[in-house]
């Protein structure tokens, strides 16, 4: 991912959240509007969220250290995975509360036209935010779909931006929707359940994220493509004949770990073999930039050890472990 494009995405998210949300509060202040109650928290939880993004970023950029050797570039994915509870607890929980509150005890809408007018300032200016993530996601989205660009990506940025952006929009909708019907009708219940369905929305959000981000967490490896351009650079048929097994770890989202147990010829001289593997790991960055941590160990192949499989505890093990893309 680029930082400066997810950098750019954070901040146009920020500043928009920031202008919404005091717009809100000051709907809810004329009118009583638990929609815009809920909307307020929403906006202001967002910006607390972006927040919380630009400190991650900021935090993975130390240098890495004796106690923490491989650096802390998974600092943006623990930021991240605070957003999801950010989101879940304070967004979704909230207005969900909220919501019940007002089915329960239900009030007309005053001021009516301060509601709606915010709502529509904020779906413009979301839009714009919106934009923005779009605009910096799609060179690094390619040929994939949305879907897919949100559970392949090693950056967690321009995802939690983007779904956030895009719960923001269909929750103002839903806030457009409960309040018109309230205004329309005259009871207030709408408002409220309009509300509840804005705190369903974030809840859902907020599990999508948590999920995504506990993955990158716990560690996923170098997508499918990444994997056969490393196997590639490895092998140069002369000293390493092939890749008897690999393992492959993301240490940030611009860092990867790369070890593997490569096959050299039983007649090969020390200094030809560590000259090998010199050239392979260059050959390896050279391919795969992010690749920065990489252990190469050297070993006989032997069919009869492939023969028992992938098995990561036969050594010399088995064929080289190919991941099914996040």
């Amino acid at each position: 991912m680029s930082a400066s494009g997810g950098t750019k995405a954070i901040v146009a998210a920020l500043a928009a959240n920031l202008a919404i949300a005091a717009s809100k509060f000051v709907a809810f202040a004329f009118s009583g509007s638990s929609s815009m109650l809920a909307e307020g928290v929403h906006s202001l939880a967002d910006s607390g969220n972006q927040a919380l993004l630009l400190v991650g970023g900021k935090k993975a950029q130390r240098e890495a250290t004796p106690q923490h050797p491989f650096g802390y570039g998974r600092e943006r994915y623990i930021y991240a995975f605070l957003v999801s509870i950010v989101l879940f607890s304070v967004g979704g929980m909230f207005a969900i509360y909220e919501g019940y509150e007002k089915i329960k005890h239900p009030h007309e809408i005053e001021h009516w036209y301060w509601p709606v007018g915010v709502l529509v300032f904020a779906i413009i200016a979301e839009s714009f935010s919106f934009r923005t993530a779009i605009k910096e996601s799609n060179p690094l989205r390619g040929d994939h779909s949305w879907t897919e660009f949100v559970r392949r990506a090693k950056a967690p940025e321009l995802p939690v931006v983007l779904l956030e952006d895009l719960g923001a929009l269909v929750g103002l909708i839903l806030a457009l929707g409960g309040v018109g019907l309230a205004l329309l009708t005259g009871d207030g219940v709408w408002d409220g359940i309009g509300t509840v369905c804005i705190g369903v929305l974030l809840v859902l959000i907020a599990l999508v994220l948590a999920a995504e981000t506990k993955s990158l967490l716990l560690g996923e490896s170098a997508g499918t493509d990444e994997v056969h351009k490393i196997e590639t650079a490895i092998v140069d048929g002369d000293t390493v004949t092939r890749v008897i097994h690999m393992r492959t770890l993301h240490l940030g989202p611009e860092e990867l770990l790369v070890a593997a147990k490569i096959a050299v010829r039983h007649d090969d001289t020390a200094t030809e073999i560590a000259t090998a593997i010199d050239a392979a790991e260059a050959r390896i960055r050279q391919a795969v930039p992010i690749a920065r941590v990489i252990y190469l160990e050297p070993d006989i192949y032997s069919e009869t050890e492939a023969a028992k499989g992938p098995d990561p505890s036969a050594t010399p093990g088995g064929p080289a472990q190919h991941p099914t893309d996040h």
